[in-house]
């Protein structure tokens, strides 16, 4: 069960390694001894990822000590889950034993941890990947394979040699060596029980010493039942025994989970992929010289060298040199984004075509990559609320076993007339039936695989509840500047009169090449693409709040607002009523005047996204209202919703109103996600049911946000709704398999049946069903990779770009 307390003074979250949780109950050993721990908030561990999530106070305990409190349940803990080429620790012997003591940067503050070395592990294995002791995840499987082998190997001969071979199969081979059956089964045994299933008895002693009872103290139950019972009978003289059910009940415990754990292995697909994404070396320049060091020993100031072809390694800011990096692998953003001196570049990005001198700014787990791994480890740790009622159900399910198990062992044993084996039989049986396995991993794998089906798409669930709620949404409001739209002016319109268009852009553009406002730069830019050559400048004038004046090859050239145009003395004259059809419009007019005489106008706007469209087609799809919320003007607002097909627009919304308007929206029963990227969206997006923070915001409203959108695409809301609706969808098919499961199982195996309809379930069929049914729920949470998202409209139906604006001269 999670582990939670009220929380007071400061509290820190870490992402600790938790390596040799086999089965899905037992993350409740750790969750329960962790809870009990001094500082400890909460604690949720997760059996798939092989990590826990702690939420503790840092003035009452340490990670150092977290992790020795994971160790000291019998699991192996090195400290934070972080990707070891990126955040290598400082190691320094210890003397308790050869393990060695590590110190691993994590912003300001050490976090201590005990590791022994793992030799041919990769760095994901060997960080939050890793089987139990000190084994990977590929050797954890590989170990219950062999366990596996070992006791399918030797179950067969006991299973001859037993009551059933003999009645049933019809065997009649003597035992070798002149022993009898019982004596020959026993000797058979030994290494089933004392090896193969011998996790199951270590992890029961774990479960217990942390009073909290799990799936193993069942099967150690049934197994050790069956088989002590059996050697009592042998030790005593000999009679009918269960050998044979204690090894095949071994054997088929062991086979359903090898598949079971080779299925949620592939859970963790996205986060694997994120931790190889960081390049292990780097090119330091030190001295005048080129040095390859460890990426793990850059330290910020480090000035790094990076050649075309090659992997940014750490957060970076470029000194010298200009190139193209691909982001895709880690912002989601399919084109290469221009880097000249000034661009801030992220780590494990791909430098395309140019060498770059970098300058580390942020290293280890301060790094943007290793910060999204965290974000993403975090929320497949988290717990849905159901998952929270699952896991409570798990460990009464267990008591329950246990109960249930002696009830019938006592009811057969004392009503039914039947032998004693009889009755242990179906006791045995009740246990095994009962495990809740299923049920322990039903929501974590379908969390683990919508997490990071959204991660290989830039679209981060900080928790499990966001994961939750994201399937609930029926209204999604947008900001409009920087989320809907592009946040940047665009020319849209072109007004001539009596000049030719190429003139007018190169002699605007001459001019407002020296200015520093937006609208100056979106009209060079628009220059630029039109090839509209700026001619030479002189006498530039700044006229602050209406535009800039300057001589352009001769000719006096205005720029600016209509204040500026009669502060010159020029008439606009024609151009009056097209500047008011434009203003009307929703666009900003740019005016020019030419030695004295009005010569045109260039309108501009804030371009909508080019995906925006297609963004609020797919919601509509899912059946979910858009609106639109900003503090623009009326007509600007419904220009942009028109053009994109949305149903509501709330304009003219002052930044302190924005989370008002939410809760005007809730109050009429609709369950609301905010989408925005500012500091004063950061109230309606806490506001909201979901928090969805664009990727290029500030970090106020990334820190505010239930989900962060890596690529800036408002696509991506209704990928984030997706998600959520298929990862619920897949968490409620598991659970209701798993408690159906048991439902029907638990009669069936306590023999209630059998008496009128000869309905008898054995051990050994009862523990095929339970690893069966663990293995179906991990298979169908798995499925969720296959689900349909959304998908960027074909480039002939994007809005065409601003480049193409018409001209548009004036009647006279």
């Amino acid at each position: 069960m999670t582990a939670q307390r009220t929380t007071t003074g400061p509290v820190e979250t870490a992402v600790l390694e938790v390596r040799g949780v086999r089965w899905a109950s037992e993350k409740a050993v750790v969750e329960t001894v962790l809870g009990r721990r001094p500082g400890v908030h909460a604690v949720e561990a997760n059996p798939v990822a092989q990590t826990a999530t702690v939420r503790y106070d840092p003035t009452r305990t340490t990670v150092a000590e977290l992790a020795g409190w994971i160790r000291d349940c019998g699991y192996a803990c090195r400290g934070r889950s972080v990707p070891e080429h990126v955040c290598d620790p400082l190691a320094e012997a210890t003397s308790h034993d050869t393990s060695v003591e590590q110190v691993v940067p994590v912003g300001h503050e050490a976090a201590h941890a005990v590791a022994a070395p793992e030799a041919g592990v990769s760095p994901h294995e060997m960080m939050g990947h890793g089987g139990h002791g000190e084994m990977s995840m590929a050797a954890m499987v590989a170990d219950m394979r062999n366990r596996f082998l070992v006791a399918a190997l030797l179950s067969v001969p006991v299973l001859l040699w037993s009551p059933i071979g003999r009645e049933v199969f019809g065997f009649t081979a003597p035992a070798p060596f002149g022993l009898r059956d019982d004596v020959f089964s026993l000797i058979l045994s030994l290494p089933v029980i004392f090896y193969s299933a011998w996790i199951f008895f270590d992890g029961a002693v774990r479960a217990l010493r942390a009073r909290t009872l799990d799936m193993m103290v069942l099967v150690a139950v049934a197994v050790g039942a069956g088989w002590g019972y059996s050697l009592v009978v042998t030790l005593t003289g000999g009679g009918e025994v269960f050998y044979e059910a204690a090894t095949v009940l071994t054997a088929f415990v062991l086979l359903g989970h090898w598949f079971e754990m080779r299925a949620r292995g592939g859970a963790n697909d996205a986060v694997r992929a994120l931790l190889d994404l960081a390049p292990p070396r780097a090119v330091v320049l030190r001295d005048g010289r080129e040095i390859e060091v460890p990426t793990s020993e850059v330290v910020v100031g480090d000035l790094l060298l990076v050649r075309p072809g090659a992997k940014i390694p750490v957060d970076g800011t470029v000194t010298d040199g200009e190139s193209d990096v691909d982001e895709s692998m880690v912002t989601g953003e399919s084109l290469p984004v221009h880097k000249q001196p000034g661009s801030e570049v992220v780590g494990a990005t791909l430098n395309a075509d140019g060498t770059l001198r970098i300058r580390a700014t942020k290293v280890g787990a301060d790094s943007a990559l290793a910060q999204i791994v965290a974000l993403v480890q975090q929320a497949q740790n988290s717990k849905a609320p159901g998952q929270r009622l699952a896991d409570r159900a798990a460990f009464w399910l267990v008591f329950v076993a246990l109960l249930g198990g002696a009830a019938t062992f006592a009811a057969w044993a004392l009503f039914s007339g039947e032998p004693l084996t009889t009755a242990l039989l179906f006791a045995i049986t009740v246990v095994v039936v009962t495990c809740p396995d299923a049920l322990g991993l039903a929501t974590p794998t379908a969390i683990m695989v919508g997490t990071g089906l959204g991660a290989r798409r830039g679209v981060l669930f900080k928790n499990a509840t966001a994961l939750e709620s994201s399937a609930r949404i029926d209204t999604v409001v947008m900001d409009k500047t920087g989320t809907l739209t592009k946040g940047e002016p665009e020319v849209t319109d072109l007004v001539t009169d009596g000049i030719d268009e190429h003139e007018l852009l190169a002699l605007t553009a001459a001019v407002e090449r020296n200015s520093e406002h937006p609208l100056a730069r979106a009209v060079v830019a628009h220059a630029e693409v039109r090839d509209a050559r700026a001619p030479s400048v002189e006498q530039f004038t700044n006229v602050p709040g209406h535009g800039a004046i300057a001589t352009v090859d001769g000719h006096r050239v205005a720029v600016g607002n209509r204040r500026l145009l009669e502060r010159e003395a020029v008439t606009v004259g024609d151009l009056e009523h097209r500047r008011d059809e434009l203003a009307g419009a929703g666009r900003t007019t740019v005016l020019v005047a030419v030695d004295g005489r009005a010569a045109g106008l260039i309108a501009l706007a804030d371009a909508p996204r080019p995906t925006a469209a297609a963004a609020v087609s797919a919601l509509h799809e899912l059946g979910v209202q858009v609106v639109m919320l900003t503090g623009d003007n009326e007509a600007t607002a419904r220009r942009i919703a028109d053009r994109l097909g949305i149903d509501t627009v709330i304009a003219e919304v002052l930044p302190g109103d924005k989370a008002a308007q939410i809760t005007r929206l809730q109050q009429q029963g609709r369950r609301v996600a905010m989408v925005g990227d500012g500091v004063n969206d950061a109230p309606a997006l806490a506001q909201s049911d979901l928090g969805i923070a664009i990727g290029a915001g500030t970090d106020v409203a990334i820190e505010t946000a239930d989900v962060v959108l890596m690529r800036s695409d408002p696509l991506d809301v209704p990928i984030a709704l997706h998600i959520g609706r298929g990862t619920l969808r897949t968490m409620r098919q598991n659970l209701a398999w798993a408690v159906g499961y048991n439902a029907i199982a638990l009669p069936i195996a306590a023999g209630v049946f059998a008496p009128a309809f000869g309905l008898v379930l054995r051990p050994e069929i009862a523990a095929l069903s339970m690893s069966g049914s663990s293995f179906l729920v991990a298979v169908n949470a798995l499925l969720l990779k296959r689900l349909r998202l959304p998908q960027p409209p074909p480039a002939d139906q994007i809005p065409a770009p601003a480049e193409s604006a018409p001209v548009q001269p004036v009647t006279r």
